[in-house]
């Protein structure tokens, strides 16, 4: 396994784009989404991008081949939402160990690929955790304010399950993003120091949270600057924001990390704001002119795309990248 720390002292690293975003060019069916594996499933499983990693694994390694091939350093497992608490939604929680593990494996394969291809260039592979469908701060029911849909321990559990799979499958890094609630990312962080104890593996955590709105908060209600400081007893590789966001609507919140944080800052902002179609318009030419912006400010050592970003997007960023030096860590914070 290739240390992604040493990486990260030589350059910038490109995360990878959307997984969404290109499996949709591909217009899967319920059928095709099922496979033979899951025929028999009793809810509907067309939209479970997750199950495509044991039905259409093919289709998942070509997106993953398609990122590297573009310049992308790191690229995320398929398992956004491969928690039992997130496919209760589709009956499909027995399958959970499977999902994260088969995701792994093949990200694991194509990275592999890519670095015995340019041993200089070493690929890595993140294992992605998603904030699951439910929320361990609030309630969502407005007349009961004290319910909650989830405990933390419920969530600890589930994370746990995900991140030993993920570690079987041989993941460099785990990669908690999109947080919009900082006490299920606790609970995410929980469970993984939990698994790397048990493993007496060292495998380093990204966390990545999501400023919902132009309040510059998440939707628990956090600051960036709070957001930072509730998960800094956790000794991450970085800390970061992804989605909701263009990046130009981002920069700032990266900004606020980048000069209070020791750690390194990643950013992952989507192909700018969805049309009113859901659709994202920014060409890769423009948001490589955004993108630009934290470069020539040093605020990133870990930069990429969500939502509506495709390998055009991550090509345009990598060359952009290739011209500028990593920003530099401080000792401690300011």
């Amino acid at each position: 396994m290739k240390d992604i720390r040493k990486a990260l002292e030589k350059r910038i690293l490109v995360l990878d784009g959307a997984m969404g975003t290109m499996l949709q060019e591909y217009k899967f069916t319920e059928a095709d989404f099922r496979g033979d594996r899951f025929k028999e499933a009793a809810h509907s499983q067309k939209g479970n991008n997750d199950l495509l990693s044991l039905t259409q694994p093919e289709a998942i390694a070509a997106v993953h081949a398609k990122y590297l091939e573009a310049g992308a350093d790191i690229i995320e497992t398929n398992t956004f939402s491969s928690t039992t608490i997130a496919m209760a939604d589709y009956g499909l929680e027995d399958a959970v160990y499977d999902l994260n593990f088969e995701s792994a494996r093949i990200a694991r394969e194509v990275a592999d690929q890519f670095t015995s291809g340019n041993p200089e260039k070493p690929r890595f592979v993140a294992g992605s955790m998603g904030p699951t469908n439910k929320t361990a701060s609030m309630s969502p029911d407005v007349n009961d304010p004290g319910f909650r849909a989830v405990t933390f321990d419920e969530l600890r559990l589930a994370y746990k399950q995900q991140a030993e799979a993920l570690a079987d499958g041989g993941i460099d890094v785990f990669l908690v993003e999109t947080v919009f609630d900082t006490l299920n990312a606790k609970a995410a962080l929980f469970a993984i120091e939990e698994v790397k104890e048990e493993r007496g593996e060292d495998i380093p955590v990204m966390v990545s949270g999501t400023i919902t709105d132009a309040s510059g908060r998440t939707l628990s209600g956090q600051t960036a600057e709070a957001f930072m400081i509730s998960v800094s007893h956790i000794p991450l590789l970085s800390i970061g924001f992804n989605c909701a966001l263009g990046a130009d609507q981002l920069l700032p919140y990266v900004k606020r990390l980048s000069r209070k944080s020791h750690t390194y800052i990643s950013a992952h902002p989507n192909a700018g704001l969805p049309n009113h179609f859901g659709e994202y318009d920014q060409t890769p030419e423009e948001m490589q002119a955004l993108i630009r912006k934290y470069l020539d400010q040093h605020v990133v050592n870990i930069i990429g795309g969500c939502c509506g970003t495709t390998p055009e997007h991550i090509r345009e960023i990598a060359n952009a990248v290739a011209e500028y030096e990593p920003r530099t860590l401080t000792p401690t914070a300011e």
